[in-house]
């Protein structure tokens, strides 16, 4: 079976959603990195020498690679991605081989 690797990159308040649209679109399971830091070629934004962006999450998901176009374009919309520059990415690589992985 091939499998393919999902990676995003989600504001820390749209982790649960991802994850539970993950889980509904079959995904299998999931790693989650907690507050990643996002940096950008031009500088952010500061109040009072605070940063005004939010932390971000990283979900990244192992799944079947017939069901991966599904789940990524699934978990682009609870992540708004396509209607709010900024608000987080999701990208998905070839697997080439595993070992630990079952369905």
């Amino acid at each position: 079976m091939k499998y393919k690797f999902i990676v995003e990159l989600v504001d820390d308040s749209k982790t649960d959603a991802a994850l539970e649209t993950g889980r509904r679109s079959a995904a299998t399971g999931a790693s989650i990195i907690t507050r990643c830091r996002r940096e950008s070629l031009k500088p952010e934004k500061m109040f009072l020498g605070l940063s005004l962006t939010g932390q971000r999450d990283i979900l990244r998901f192992a799944v079947e690679e017939h069901l991966s176009r599904k789940i990524l374009e699934e978990i682009a919309t609870v992540g708004v991605f396509k209607e709010k520059s900024g608000s987080g990415i999701a990208i998905q690589i070839d697997i080439e081989d595993a070992v630990g992985l079952s369905h």
